[in-house]
């Protein structure tokens, strides 16, 4: 069987989930999921998505472009670092991240969206 054209928006997502200073918007395309990703200032994932998540670090692998804002992360192992407009991250379980500055965060999530701020991830 062949891939079949689609065409959808983040303007009009298959699903959004609401947190605490963010959401994240999924669509569910080529039989993946893609998800927008948009963290308020003050957002933290140990504060605002944990309680959510009920573990102790955010388990969710991810494959981000990181659209606005600067967002910092630190992984169990103590790497850090801060990803901002332009940059492409890729995130193995376990991290905790947040948004820093003033300014929204956005980014587009290829590969952990369908999962993320579910509880167990």
């Amino acid at each position: 069987m062949g891939h079949e054209t689609e065409h959808k928006s983040f303007g009009d997502p298959d699903e959004t989930r609401e947190f605490r200073n963010g959401k994240a918007e999924i669509l569910s395309i080529g039989g993946a999921a893609v998800g927008r990703m948009t963290f308020e200032p003050g957002w933290r994932w140990s504060n605002d998505v944990k309680p959510i998540a009920g573990t102790d670090s955010c388990e969710v692998p991810h494959f981000q472009y990181h659209v606005g804002g600067q967002l910092a992360i630190r992984m169990d192992d103590g790497t850090e670092m801060i990803a901002n407009p332009g940059d492409v991250t890729s995130l193995p379980s376990g991290h905790d991240a947040w948004v820093v500055g003033d300014e929204r965060v956005v980014v587009i999530d290829w590969y952990g969206a369908g999962t993320y701020a579910e509880s167990g991830s």
